[in-house]
């Protein structure tokens, strides 16, 4: 069974609301021949929420890695993660 955008999204918004914003990309066609291709999907989350305040970059990929660690053995190849706190660029 292959992993939904819907997915991803329930997880982190059940682990880290509230958010500013979320967005859960699928680049998987981006990945189409590449060799772990059809190992899983690849993705990209894109969020702002005041829970990655005050945490490093490594902090913030731990906080959502610990959130999809139900989803992501269900097909999620690659993660790309883009986490801000409210304020930051």
């Amino acid at each position: 069974m292959a992993v939904t955008a819907a997915q991803i999204d329930q997880a982190l918004r059940e682990a880290l609301e509230p958010f500013e914003s979320l967005e859960v990309i699928d680049e998987s066609h981006q990945h189409a021949g590449h060799a772990g291709a059809g190992e899983g999907s690849h993705w990209r989350v894109r969020l702002v929420s005041r829970q990655c305040d005050g945490l490093s970059r490594l902090g913030r990929h731990r906080l959502v890695y610990d959130s999809l660690r139900l989803v992501i053995p269900q097909g999620i190849h690659a993660l790309a993660i883009e986490a801000r706190a409210p304020g930051e660029r």
